[in-house]
């Protein structure tokens, strides 16, 4: 399905960045034909496009309707920023898209996401009653340091805290420090 393709080609954006992205191998991958790629798309752009509509419906939109179900914004935004912070640990598919953020197709992608990200914690620091100026500067502080985790669980994992009392208390001190 097409589905199926954008999520193999998400994937190969995660196992080996936006270059990965062929039609040849992922019919390989997914045991079909580049028949079944084009019945669904009419070239590799269009596959492109739907693997980044999959990754910002997963790792933002998908999020984002998670953490809306608990009603307190202080327990939101902890658990949010467990879930990506200790998700930047397994997954490269958000380093492999910013190596690429200056391409055509990933560029817009990755200003909306980022601004749903920003404008999404900045409204939960309003609703702990931050003025919407400061919330902002929170909330652009809160994804600096996700994407920050990002980077250092890419580039120097050991860097981070593997046990899972000192993640806890690593986790517990940056919620602490973003928190109003």
């Amino acid at each position: 399905s097409a589905d199926d393709w954008a999520q193999a080609a998400l994937t190969a954006i995660r196992e080996g960045g936006l270059k990965s992205v062929a039609v040849e191998p992922l019919a390989a991958r997914l045991g079909t034909t580049k028949g079944s790629f084009y019945w669904h798309f009419t070239n590799r752009h269009a596959l492109v496009e739907a693997a980044l509509q999959l990754w910002e419906q997963e790792h933002t939109e998908a999020l984002i309707a998670h953490i809306e179900a608990d009603a307190d914004p202080a327990v939101r935004l902890r658990r949010l920023f467990a879930l990506v912070v200790g998700y930047s640990r397994s997954d490269s598919t958000e380093v492999a898209l910013m190596a690429t953020a200056d391409d055509p197709l990933v560029a817009p992608v990755m200003r909306r996401v980022t601004e749903r990200r920003v404008s999404y914690v900045a409204s939960l620091f309003e609703e702990l009653g931050v003025p919407a100026d400061q919330a902002r500067g929170r909330a652009l502080l809160a994804v600096s340091v996700y994407l920050g985790h990002v980077q250092l669980a890419h580039a120097a994992p050991d860097t981070l805290p593997t046990g899972p009392e000192e993640w806890q208390r690593h986790i517990d001190d940056m919620s602490d420090a973003l928190l109003p």
